[in-house]
C-alpha cells in the first residue's frame, strides 16, 4: 500500500509558476526593448540629439523582467517540502502567481514596445508628443505592476491550505 496523496507533484506546479513568471516577464521585456530600440535607432538617424531622451521606453521595458524575477524568488523561497508540508493548493497558488505576473509582464512589454517604437519616431517629428508618449508608457507599465501585485497576493496564499 502506497502513501501517495497527490501532493508529491505539488512542487512541480510551484516551480512551474516561478519559471512562468520569469520567462514570460523577460519575453515581454525583450520584445519591448527590441521594438523600442528599433524606433530609437531609426529616429536617431534623423535627430541624434533626441536619442537619450527617447531611451525611456527601453528602460521601462527592462523593468518588466525585474518584476518576474521578484515573483520567481518569492515563489522559489516558498517551496521547501522537507521543512514544511507543501500541498497541491500551495503549488497551484504559486503557479497562478507566476502566470499572473508573467503574462501581465508579457502584455505590458508588447504595449511598451509598440508605443515606444511609434512614440519616439513621432516625437522626432513633433516634440510636443513627448508627454503624451510618456503617459501612455506609464499606463502600459502599470499593467505589469498590477500583475506583480496580484502575484504577490496569490503567492502569499500558499501555506494557508491546511492548519498545521
Amino acid at each position: 500500500m502506497s502513501n501517495f496523496s497527490g501532493d508529491e507533484t505539488a512542487p512541480f506546479f510551484g516551480f512551474l509558476g516561478a519559471a512562468a513568471a520569469l520567462v514570460f516577464s523577460c519575453m515581454g521585456a525583450a520584445y519591448g526593448t527590441a521594438k523600442s530600440g528599433v524606433g530609437v535607432a531609426s529616429m536617431g538617424v534623423m535627430r541624434p540629439e533626441l536619442v537619450m531622451k527617447s531611451i525611456v521606453p527601453v528602460v521601462m521595458a527592462g523593468v518588466l523582467g525585474i518584476y518576474g524575477l521578484i515573483i520567481a524568488v518569492i515563489i522559489s523561497t516558498g517551496i521547501n517540502p522537507k521543512a514544511k508540508s507543501y500541498y497541491l493548493f500551495d503549488g497551484y497558488a504559486h503557479l497562478s502567481s507566476g502566470l499572473a505576473c508573467g503574462l501581465a509582464g508579457l502584455s505590458a512589454g508588447m504595449a511598451i514596445g509598440i508605443v515606444g517604437d511609434a512614440g519616439v519616431r513621432a516625437n522626432a517629428q513633433q516634440p510636443k508628443l513627448f508627454v503624451g508618449m510618456i503617459l501612455i508608457l506609464i499606463f502600459a507599465e502599470a499593467l505589469a505592476l498590477y500583475g506583480l501585485i496580484v502575484g504577490i497576493i496569490l503567492s502569499s496564499r500558499a501555506g494557508q491550505s491546511r492548519a498545521e
